[in-house]
């Protein structure tokens, strides 16, 4: 799995010209399911994202995870962060999960940020989204969590 993090003042995701998801000030989530991704990952890559701090204390440096600042979450799936960009014009998609594959894993990442107590969001999988956001900072971070051993 791979998650592009944005802390935000505020994020929405709006499909068919109605907002389906919308946080305050938090983190903007964009996710990609790749080959070999599976629940226990999926698990420790959320719980990492939640204790990521990007989030200032009360000095200004960056000390606070969402979990700390009881920040939102708005969780989107973008495929695209699984492209191969290292040769050519044309981005390759290879190492993207299958489509079924990624939206069992997207619903179960969902479902364990459902449980965090946070106040999440998420996008539509597969749908056509229009993603708008404050960037705070700007403060953007790209973060891998390869598969588990024990996974496919």
């Amino acid at each position: 799995m791979r998650v592009l993090i944005q802390r935000v003042t505020e994020a929405s995701v709006t499909v068919d010209e109605r907002v389906v998801g919308e946080i305050g000030a938090g983190l903007l989530c964009l996710v990609a399911m790749q080959k070999g991704d599976d629940e226990a990952n999926v698990a420790k890559g959320i719980e990492r994202v939640l204790k990521y701090r990007v989030f200032a204390d009360e000095l200004g440096r960056m000390n606070r995870s969402a979990r700390d600042a009881g920040a939102g979450v708005l969780w989107v799936s973008q495929f695209t962060l699984a492209a191969d960009t290292r040769k050519g014009l044309r981005p390759g998609f290879s190492d993207a999960a299958a489509p079924d594959v990624a939206k069992d894993l997207y619903d179960y990442s969902c479902d364990c940020l459902r449980q965090s107590g946070l106040d999440v969001a998420f996008g539509q999988f597969a749908a056509d989204m229009k993603v708008a956001l404050i960037n705070d900072g700007p403060v953007t971070f790209m973060l891998d969590f390869p598969p588990s051993e024990t996974g496919s």
